[in-house]
Order: C-alpha cells, then sequence, then structure tokens
C-alpha cells in the first residue's frame, strides 16, 4: 500500500522535504542522482510554481517549477522523468510522476477557459479558481486503455510512427466520452489492426505523466479477423513468438510490465 499522502498546500520553508524540482519538463537531480536540497537550489529565480503536494511517509514533498531554459547551480542536471526511472527508488518516482503532471495542469490553466480572467490557486484545495465567474479547474487525468492480445504461443505487438525505431508495444488508446474502459478496448483493437477479442481480463495501472494518461491494461485472446494496422496510427503489427521478439517498450512503462507477464504465463502454460 502507498505511504503517499496527497495534499496541496503552501510550502513550509522551514520543513524538512522531498524537493521535486521541475524545469520546463524535466526533474532536476544531483550529480549523484538524488533530489536535491532546497539549499542547493535557493539561488534559483522565483519558482513559477510552489506548493507542497504530499507526504512521504510523513515527509513533506514540495513541488518547484521553471521554465525551460532558466539557469541552474552547478551539480544539479535534468533529465527527463523517462531518464530518471531507475535512478530514484519506485516511492519518489511515483512522486515525481505526479509533480509532472500538476505542473502540466498549472500552466495549462493560467487563464479561465470560460471568461479568460487569470486564475489563482484555491487554498488548501488541488484546484484552480476565477476570480470572475468563480469557475474552478482541477488537474486533468485522461483514461486510457492498454491490451496485450494472445493467440496461441504468440503475442500481437504493433508499433506507433511516434515509436522510437524497432520498439513494438501492446496496442493502446483512449477512452472516449460515454465510452465504458471495456467497449474502448474492443473498438481500440479492431480500429488499429482489425481484429476481434474476447477474455479480457485485468492486469494493472499505472500514472502515465506524457502529459496526464492513467493507463489501464488488460490481456485479451485473439478470435478473428486478419491484421490491418490503422493508417496514421499503426505503422505495423505482428504476432510474435517469445523466442523472437522485436525491442520492447522502456521498463518504466506498464506495457514492459505487461508483455513480461504474458510471456511468464506462457512459459508456465509450455511447462505444465
Amino acid at each position: 500500500m502507498s505511504t503517499f499522502l496527497p495534499l496541496f498546500t503552501a510550502p513550509d520553508a522551514a520543513a524538512t522535504a522531498h524537493v521535486f524540482a521541475l524545469l520546463g519538463e524535466e526533474l532536476l537531480l544531483t550529480a549523484g542522482h538524488r533530489l536535491p536540497e532546497w539549499a542547493a537550489l535557493a539561488a534559483m529565480p522565483a519558482a513559477e510554481l510552489d506548493a507542497t503536494i504530499g507526504e512521504l511517509a510523513g515527509t513533506p514533498c514540495r513541488l518547484l517549477a521553471w521554465p525551460a531554459g532558466t539557469a541552474v547551480p552547478e551539480g544539479v542536471q535534468a533529465l527527463s522523468l523517462r531518464a530518471a526511472h531507475g535512478l530514484l527508488d519506485d516511492a519518489l518516482f511515483a512522486v515525481a510522476i505526479r509533480a509532472k503532471q500538476l505542473v502540466h495542469w498549472d500552466r495549462d490553466h493560467r487563464f479561465c477557459g470560460r471568461c479568460g480572467t487569470a486564475t489563482r490557486l484555491l487554498p488548501g484545495e488541488m484546484a484552480k479558481v476565477c476570480p470572475a465567474c468563480e469557475h474552478r479547474m482541477y488537474p486533468r487525468i485522461s483514461p486510457a486503455m492498454m491490451v496485450l492480445i494472445r493467440h496461441g504461443n504468440r503475442l500481437l505487438l504493433g508499433r506507433s510512427p511516434q515509436f522510437r525505431p524497432g520498439v513494438y508495444s501492446a496496442l493502446a488508446g483512449f477512452v472516449e466520452p460515454g465510452e465504458s474502459v471495456e467497449d474502448c478496448v474492443h473498438r481500440e483493437v479492431q480500429e488499429e489492426v482489425g481484429l476481434r477479442i474476447t477474455n479480457l481480463r485485468w492486469f494493472q495501472s499505472q500514472s502515465w505523466p506524457f502529459p496526464h494518461s492513467l493507463m489501464l491494461a488488460f490481456f485479451a485472446d485473439y478470435v478473428s479477423g486478419d491484421i490491418v494496422p490503422q493508417p496514421g496510427e499503426i505503422e505495423d503489427a505482428q504476432w510474435f513468438s517469445p523466442d523472437a521478439l522485436p525491442e520492447l517498450p522502456s521498463r518504466a512503462s506498464i506495457a514492459w510490465r505487461l508483455i513480461q507477464a504474458a510471456l511468464a504465463e506462457m512459459a508456465a502454460d509450455s511447462a505444465s
């Protein structure tokens, strides 16, 4: 169970805290790949966002954000969250994911979407409010499904044109308004590769801050159809056997864990 308690309050400058500092889209770490101490950042300009965003095992977590290009002190470096994965322990990395999404929310809601007035943070609540029309804006979460399809001893993996060359992954897509996650899985599979599936089985979820997704992962079994990649969405899709896999997604992603779980299940089936 997580030991993180979400909060959104003004920072206590005197308190010892985990400092999650973002420069544009990147996380600031020391040369030793640790979160920086506040004292190491004190000479930087005033942050565009400075808040306590929670407590991790009783220690406050302080979020600070600066625009990309802001000069950083010696001994501090900016890394993408993907690059930071594995450098921080899992609990700190999970808070860094949260921090990045809150920075996106803050930057995307500086003005009211209804009347255009500059917004302000609502004290004690994770919300921005318009002082003119009182419209409240909360952090956005975009649910997206992911599904790994099995056909006998083969797995369906596809690649998006946005992927790094050579990388294949499970299929994924965003849930549409009014749609259940299960309906989304069937629709996306039909649209992206032209297949029909059955036996949906829940795997895990993962917050994915690019920029504010919540990935909901499933296994499924093939029923019928031939692979027909959707133009513009799927560059290629193929059935792969465990001994001839392509390059897989980053270990930071739920896609990697989903594929590894399927491979373990297939190995167990073969051994029985």
